[in-house]
């Protein structure tokens, strides 16, 4: 099984190109042996970029948590567009936006400059604040935006595994953000569910924070600067009043590549 390596930020992926589907039938194997920081490739997570699904779409991607459970992912759905445009042939100074497909439905992706990429994520399907202090989104994953002072004062496994597994969000359980906003900048740290871990960046976590900041009117403007552990992204909101579509927007970069046997 050939294979690269990507990172958005510092969430890190394993990406396969199965346009052929030869590699369908194993997709949740695979994930739970490559995702492995130990015994396999090591990752937040494994996808994989299939043949078009829809009419107008350029491919189908496919992510996979190193559990093996299926969500969508924002910074995988970055890094599995440059892969997928890598495979294609694409500099990226040729692409135009490309239409593809996800768990979660259709979306578009587009080059940026200095080899950003920019993803449409989908309108939230949840929005509730449970508290002062806490909100619930859907922005392609579930996600708990947590305000709090200083996001790197939190014991992040104890206190994100407690809301990880909170009854109310049962039996899936929901991914979980501790957020500031310093001089207009939204921070945040992450504890992301089948990773179950901190993770150093979550593009829907990442998305959701930015929804939180924005109606809660914390944050000037319509373009959010998002810092993570991982590095800096952006969230354009120009069109959230029309289409309720935020765009994400970060670099992506290869690591390495490679093959690993497979039977």
């Amino acid at each position: 099984m050939r294979f690269s390596k990507w990172h958005g930020t510092g969430n890190d992926f394993v990406l396969v190109d199965d346009r052929d589907g030869r590699y369908g039938a194993v997709a949740e194997e695979a994930a739970r042996r490559l995702c492995d920081r130990h015994f396999g490739i090591g990752s937040d997570g494994l996808i994989m970029v299939r043949a078009p699904r829809e009419p107008g779409t350029a491919y189908h991607m496919d992510f996979y948590n190193p559990d093996g459970s299926q969500s969508f992912c924002g910074n995988g759905s970055r890094c599995a567009f440059a892969f997928w445009a890598q495979c294609s042939g694409h500099a990226p100074s040729e692409q135009a936006r490309v239409a593809f497909t996800a768990v979660d439905g259709r979306h578009h992706a587009a080059w940026l400059s200095q080899g950003w990429v920019a993803i449409g994520m989908r309108p939230p399907t949840i929005h509730e604040q449970l508290s002062p202090e806490l909100d619930h989104w859907h922005t392609g994953s579930p996600h708990l935006v947590s305000w709090v002072a200083h996001p790197e004062g939190v014991d992040l496994v104890r206190e994100g595994r407690a809301l990880r597994y909170d009854q109310r969000f049962a039996p899936g359980g929901v991914n979980v953000n501790f957020v500031a906003v310093k001089e207009g900048v939204v921070h945040l740290r992450t504890y992301e569910r089948g990773v179950e871990d901190e993770t150093l960046s979550c593009g829907t976590g990442v998305t959701a924070a930015a929804w939180s900041a924005w109606t809660r009117g914390v944050v000037k403007g319509e373009v959010v600067p998002v810092r993570t552990r991982g590095g800096d992204l952006r969230v354009d909101l120009s069109d959230a009043r029309k289409t309720r579509e935020a765009l994400l927007c970060g670099p992506v970069q290869e690591v390495f590549t490679g093959e690993v046997p497979w039977a």
